[in-house]
């Protein structure tokens, strides 16, 4: 089994330009060194739950999930599910990232666990602000049972 290795943020999202953006806004804030992508919710269980392909695997709890709903093989929704109600993760900040306005998504996350929910801003300015503003909460300002 390898060492468990520490990942600040874990972004859970299947679209390259999303998850680039993403990345570069968190960087680019000087807020996170450490971000682990996963391109569907399949991949996102198995190594959170160290499964699969990542059975020899052992990662640390990240400090924040940004999780997209719609993800191929497995939902963002069920993804949210089996953190949420695993002793281990329950704890751990999920912001939901999707482009999801629906009302029934926004309640449903809810009701599963999500910590925040963020309609993705169409335009490129917004979007990067937004995920730069939240990664300083969560990461920064929180203090979380897991800290």
């Amino acid at each position: 089994m390898e060492a468990q290795q520490y990942i600040e943020v874990l972004l859970i999202e299947d679209r390259f330009e999303d998850a680039e953006l993403a990345i570069d806004s968190l960087r680019e804030g000087g807020l996170i060194n450490q971000i682990k992508l996963l391109k569907d919710g399949q991949e996102a269980l198995d190594y959170l739950f160290a499964e699969g392909s990542y059975e020899d695997v052992s990662p640390g709890l990240p400090k924040l999930i940004f999780l997209d709903l719609k993800l191929p093989k497995v939902s963002g929704m069920e993804v949210l599910k089996r953190l949420k109600t695993s002793e281990k993760h329950k704890h751990v900040p999920v912001v939901v990232l999707t482009s999801s306005k629906e009302d029934i998504d926004i309640e449903k996350a809810y009701d599963l666990g999500a910590n925040s929910y963020i309609v993705k801003p169409v335009d490129f300015d917004n979007f990067s602000n937004a995920v730069r503003q939240v990664g300083l909460y969560w990461v920064v300002l929180n203090t979380s049972p897991n800290s």
